[in-house]
């Protein structure tokens, strides 16, 4: 076990820090808040989730226009989070309780109110002019190019004093950092080096394949797609070669420090582009995020292909990564249908937590925390703002996390940055803990279970064919291990073969199943699943 490097065995937390618990009574969450709930996190006793490192979402200062990601200082601690010696602190506390840390790292742009951009705009001849990327129109009124922002409208805005366009490919208080020039990469290198000496654990890149964009600054060509962004191939603003280098120098970087981590945001509809920051599984990133894992609907064929695309196109030392959740998506919990989504939460904890692969749970998904719907006048993201009445912003997967049924959902002492979600009273740490049969201890005991066997945290997959439909099965080895997973998709009962024989002599005896009745000694001669149940199998 010791030999496995600890971001495969392990299991990343995302912690959205605004919102996971507030420590003054300001109403947003910061890093004192973090320390005081890391017992919950791992406390080296079964009564914690026992996850291996967290994630934070962007600490650094910034207006927090969009979450923290638009950084206007990438050497310090936004003081609405707390102070550097805060991080230092959590750091010493994680890291006593062998818990890593991991930062958001914002390497695409800036905030417009980074002094870098500020010095940038003030005149064309300005050293700092070349850090972001400025050009003329093609014509009076014309942009220079047909690029869309990913969040709509073109992704020039027009400054009027310079009579330039500059680059932003999401939003206009964001502009891109111009990666062509080396003063641009040298510094945010010298960024990333900055955190990896203060003993931070790695770093989760935002948007990493959106540091260089064409640099002829050629059009996308067209293409079919609902909205205007989508109707474009994105072949010259995304996925350019030399952001590969960057991860590759980011790899180096990060290798001269003791088991540090990159693992990196690939926005992209080819899943090809994800494995491509992996490179052979050494030289570019740890972990890239598999978009396509997310965009399934529920249903076991679909992901048993993602997985197994996945599983065929990884380089020999590559690593998979999985998640269900994170801050810019509608939570999986409202994703799973209604009266149903208890149990199918449970299957999918159960996919995520047994697959190869590094799993991410994000905040309160295990106690199945739903999407919020926040009211307009409580509105923080700039998206949900901008297409309201149209609910696709992100703030119903940011409310605070809810730890017990009183005031604030014991999030804070004072009024909350986003409202609490009304699940709170009935959906909290607190009533999950005291239910044997909660969601809570369902992701508790796969946790131990997946720590406390290398054929769950390192071993090889293998799926399980020729199954009827609605199973998702497969098995996992390391060694003389060997574990069967069978996930039903369906709402109905299902009868399957036994898995293969693992070896001569050898049977099967159940580990843990999400059946409610009959899970005493069941008998293993063929595998009668209930509806919408994940068992787990070892062979002995």
């Amino acid at each position: 076990m010791s030999e496995t490097p600890w971001w495969k065995r392990g299991v990343i937390y995302q912690i959205a820090v605004s919102s996971f618990a507030d420590s003054n009574g300001d109403g947003r969450g910061d890093l004192r808040g973090i320390i005081e709930r890391l017992g919950y996190l791992n406390d080296g006793t079964e009564s914690s989730l026992g996850i291996d490192a967290i994630w934070l979402t962007p600490i650094n200062t910034s207006p927090l226009s969009d979450f923290g990601y638009d950084v206007s200082d990438y050497y310090s601690i936004d003081p609405r989070f707390g102070t550097m010696q805060d991080l230092d602190d959590l750091l010493e506390e994680c890291h006593r309780r062998g818990i890593r840390l991991m930062m958001d790292l914002v390497l695409n742009h800036t905030s417009s109110e980074h002094p870098w951009f500020v010095e940038s705009r003030s005149s064309r001849d300005n050293p700092r002019r070349d850090w972001y990327v400025w050009r003329d129109g093609r014509a009076p009124g014309k942009p220079p190019n047909d690029w869309r922002a990913v969040v709509e409208g073109s992704a020039w805005e027009y400054d009027e004093p310079s009579g330039q366009y500059y680059y932003h490919a999401f939003l206009p208080f964001q502009p891109d950092l111009n990666w062509r020039n080396p003063a641009v990469r040298d510094e945010m290198l010298d960024v990333a080096r900055f955190w990896l000496e203060k003993g931070v654990d790695g770093f989760r890149l935002d948007l990493v394949n959106c540091l260089y964009e064409d640099a002829q600054l050629r059009d996308n060509p067209p293409k079919l797609g609902l909205r205007p962004y989508l109707a474009q191939k994105h072949i010259h603003d995304l996925s350019q070669p030399e952001s590969l280098d960057v991860a590759g120098a980011l790899r180096r970087l990060a290798d001269g420090f003791a088991e540090r981590a990159l693992m990196g945001e690939v926005l992209t509809d080819a899943p090809e582009d994800c494995v491509a920051y992996l490179g052979d599984g050494t030289d570019r990133l740890h972990l890239s995020f598999y978009l396509e894992f997310i965009r399934n609907r529920w249903n076991a064929q679909a992901f048993r292909r993602s997985v197994g695309w996945l599983e065929d196109h990884l380089p020999p030392r590559g690593w998979p990564c999985y998640y269900l959740n994170n801050h810019d998506l509608p939570r999986s919990y409202t994703r799973l249908d209604g009266k149903k989504a208890d149990a199918r939460a449970k299957v999918a904890a159960a996919m995520l937590l047994t697959l190869r692969g590094t799993p991410i749970l994000y905040y309160g998904e295990e106690i199945g925390m739903p999407s919020s719907k926040v009211s307009h006048g409580t509105l923080d993201d700039p998206i949900g703002r901008k297409f309201w009445p149209l609910r696709v912003g992100r703030d119903g997967s940011r409310t605070p996390m809810q730890w017990s049924a009183g005031v604030n959902a014991g999030f804070s002492s004072g009024t909350p940055w986003l409202p609490v979600d009304r699940s709170y009273r009935v959906r909290n740490v607190e009533r999950e803990r005291e239910r044997s049969d909660s969601l809570l201890n369902w992701y508790r005991r796969l946790l131990s279970l997946r720590k406390a066997m290398p054929a769950l945290h390192s071993g090889d997959y293998l799926e399980i064919d020729r199954l009827p439909e609605g199973v998702f099965a497969y098995t996992r080895r390391a060694e003389t291990q060997t574990v069967a997973v069978f996930l039903n998709f369906t709402a109905r009962s299902i009868v399957c073969p036994r898995p293969p024989d693992p070896a001569s002599g050898r049977t099967w005896r159940m580990l843990l199943s999400t059946r409610t009745e009959g899970a005493e000694n069941p008998d293993l001669s063929e595998i009668r699943l209930t509806p919408n149940e994940a068992l787990l199998l070892e062979a002995i």
